[in-house]
């Protein structure tokens, strides 16, 4: 078989349900690499959260952060690089209606850091980082970001990003984020995994028919359209799974990446 770029999302679709990578996952990606196809991580995250993973699946490969908006080899020097921005304004605009909007937090995302707009609000795992300081008040960010993110409740994230959609729509577009959480990332107009993952398919000399991609949430639309084949978890979104080329027979928490894999590759 032609080697295939393997494009997986981390939240709900290679992490199980205890968001780790589990031996099974971790083999067969890792056969799958042995056999020479390119796994490549596409993913929602900052990368300071998803760097974890790209370590111990033993990657060289590119990657897609913030949905699309950073893409990248870590800890390289990678001429086709490409990061988006955002207008900060946004995000001071977005404080500015937290309580109108039900918001539980705003904040902005780098490749480097963070910046919240309450630090009460401040939870580590979820950021990542283990103190949190005044230095990383929203207020004090100075420079445009990668990407936004708020929180809300579940059963407000449609409509809250319905309004916020509406209200900067020549500006951005409003993502989930994979996981339990009502998490919405804000990005910029334009800017979703497809388009990272094109990146690097042009990098590889490579095409949309030698991608496979698998997902599991409305952020992975695009890539799983774009992709000469696309895969939607059995967890996964029934929109998602609409426009899947096909959908595995287990979820996340049953190794439904592994399993599927290993038949399609014939590994």
């Amino acid at each position: 078989m032609k080697p295939k770029i393997i494009a997986i999302d981390l939240d709900g679709t290679t992490l199980n349900t205890e968001s780790q990578i589990s031996p099974r996952t971790r083999d067969v990606l890792g056969r799958a690499v042995r056999a020479g196809h390119y796994v490549t991580i596409a993913t929602g995250r900052p990368f300071r959260m998803s760097d974890q993973f790209y370590q111990e699946l033993e990657l060289t490969t590119p990657m897609v952060n913030f949905n699309g908006g950073l893409v990248h080899k870590p800890r390289q020097i990678w001429a086709p690089e490409t990061e988006h921005a955002i207008s900060r304004e946004i995000a001071f605009e977005l404080m500015a209606q937290r309580e109108q909007l039900g918001l539980s937090f705003v904040a902005a995302e780098n490749r480097e850091t963070f910046f919240i707009d309450r630090l009460d609000h401040f939870d580590q795992h979820f950021f990542s980082y283990e103190t949190v300081s005044e230095k990383n008040l929203l207020a004090n960010l100075t420079t445009d970001p990668t990407s936004l993110l708020v929180k809300t409740q579940n059963e407000l994230a449609e409509s809250v990003s319905l309004r916020i959609q509406d209200q900067f729509d020549d500006a951005v577009d409003v993502r989930t984020w994979g996981g339990p959480q009502a998490i919405l990332e804000i990005v910029p107009k334009g800017v979703h995994k497809a388009l990272g993952l094109s990146v690097i398919a042009k990098s590889m000399s490579l095409g949309p028919e030698d991608i496979i991609a698998f997902g599991d949430e409305h952020n992975d639309l695009e890539m799983l359209d774009y992709a000469g084949w696309g895969v939607a978890m059995a967890n996964g979104t029934q929109q998602l799974k609409s426009i899947a080329n096909d959908v595995t027979d287990k979820t996340n928490g049953e190794d439904g990446l592994a399993d599927y894999l290993e038949k399609y590759l014939a590994l």
